[in-house]
């Protein structure tokens, strides 16, 4: 058995993929191809890009509907659902908080109450408006922006193991920075992925979550953040309230999907252990964790 391990910088972070088989040239060229699909994507999602489907949409949406590719309609269309699964705690339309927070191309900011209130207004589901009839899209109110940064990941995986799958790759391991990973198949000689989740700082959780042909992914709250008066900001959002998370230290789901994993974590990390029960019964057999800023833990078939 061969092990073939590539690497790509995308969507601002590190995806690498381990694959295992009895041919390294088509386990390399199934790799790389899987790779340069990453990177197709990211050109279409990024708010970054200017080019991209999500950006073009950003920049124009307001003044008239913007058609998009199929994929990435479908994806929105997704995203919807699950922000109406979720309770509004996962949502797609957060990017004006996170601009608002200076957490957009920029290491954060508290914002006044009137930037706050302005920003609130621009976020919300309800405001994107999809046609499927022509794959459109648009917003209904200045200033909406789309951030696919709890989704895209996760997409992008899944699309990368399909693309395995086509290949006839029957062993790997996607994984997208610290946040995704998705097990396809099994390891040389083990039943499933052994996969652990990072500890929160000050909590020794020792969780372990076996993958077979299944995704993992976590959401934290001591990434990205700037600290004022002694208290800490973080970048993720409650996009019902406007502020960043304070419920949670980390949350963890798994699923066959990794779309759905990216997005429901992000969710449970957003409404934390008060509502770790209602987002676990989302789908059948999800594992979740949820960790406290209290060391408190809620747990469903990880622990």
């Amino acid at each position: 058995m061969l092990t073939v391990t590539l690497a790509r910088n995308a969507m601002a972070t590190r995806f690498e993929i381990v694959l295992h088989g009895e041919d390294a040239a088509r386990l390399r060229a199934a790799g790389e191809e899987a790779l340069d699909e990453i990177e197709r994507l990211e050109s279409q999602l990024s708010l970054y890009r200017p080019s991209s489907e999500i950006a073009r949409l950003n920049a124009g949406g307001f003044a008239h509907p913007l058609k998009l590719s199929p994929a990435v309609f479908r994806l929105l269309q997704q995203a919807q659902t699950l922000s109406r699964e979720t309770a509004g705690a996962f949502d797609i339309t957060v990017a004006p908080l996170v601009r608002c927070w200076g957490f957009m191309g920029g290491g954060g900011r508290k914002p006044s109450p009137a930037e706050l209130d302005a920003a609130r207004a621009q976020v919300g589901l309800e405001h994107l408006r999809l046609d499927e009839s022509d794959f459109t899209a648009g917003f209904d109110v200045a200033g909406a922006m789309l951030d696919l940064g709890a989704i895209g990941k996760g997409y992008a995986i899944d699309c990368a193991v399909e693309i395995l799958r086509e290949a006839g790759v029957t062993s790997a391991l996607v994984h997208g920075g610290s946040s995704t990973v998705y097990g396809l198949g099994q390891p040389p000689g083990g039943a499933a992925w052994q996969i652990a989740i990072q500890n929160p700082p000050g909590v020794d959780l020792g969780a372990v979550v076996g993958l077979r042909d299944s995704a993992l992914s976590v959401s934290a709250g001591w990434g990205k953040s700037f600290t004022l008066d002694g208290k800490t900001y973080g970048h993720v959002f409650d996009p019902r309230l406007g502020r960043p998370v304070e419920g949670c230290l980390v949350a963890a789901v798994g699923l066959p999907s990794a779309t759905e994993t990216d997005a429901f974590s992000t969710a449970l990390l957003v409404d934390g252990l008060a509502r770790h029960d209602q987002i676990a019964s989302l789908r059948p057999g999800m594992a979740t964790l949820a960790v406290s800023p209290g060391h408190e833990v809620k747990s469903r078939l990880i622990l």
